[in-house]
């Protein structure tokens, strides 16, 4: 029968502290599994330094390239949609920013919306968005249709 007082740690799963400065007899005297001198040999020298410090050597982080550039914070952005993806619409139809979010062709209220000339257009629409390119505007009003600015 087993009792709870016999119970043990496995064979081999608990090992001894190693005891370092002891003396050469122990196999981990002098220099403590230091090595020789330096900052990181004396009491101390770990905590010392910061993080990335190289001993004086140019640090890793200065030494790769930064970088380059800058971000524009007040750059534009569109929502561009071109004159092929408004043929889903009915003829006779207005088209403004509720319109084409509803039909998928944009998702956010936040950009605003430019209509560029690509593809062709055979619906009557009235296209209500912030900018036109001049094809599209022609292409619009050939088609019987009306490009209003914002």
């Amino acid at each position: 029968m087993v009792n709870l007082s016999d119970l043990g740690p496995a064979y081999g799963s608990v090992k001894n502290k190693k005891r370092i400065g002891r003396g050469n007899s122990s196999g981990h005297g002098t220099t403590s599994g230091r090595g020789n001198k330096g900052q990181l040999a004396r009491s101390g020298g770990r905590s010392k330094t910061r993080l990335g410090f190289e001993g004086g050597q140019m640090p890793l982080n200065r030494r790769l390239p930064h970088i380059k550039g800058f971000k524009n914070t007040r750059k534009e952005e569109f929502n561009i949609i071109n004159l092929s993806q408004l043929e889903k619409f009915d003829n006779d139809s207005i088209v403004d920013m509720e319109a084409l979010i509803k039909s998928g062709l944009i998702r956010d209220k936040v950009n605003k919306i430019k209509i560029l000339g690509n593809g062709s257009l055979t619906k009557k629409l009235v296209v209500k968005a912030d900018y036109f390119s001049k094809s599209a505007i022609e292409k619009i009003e050939k088609a019987g249709g009306e490009a209003e600015a914002i």
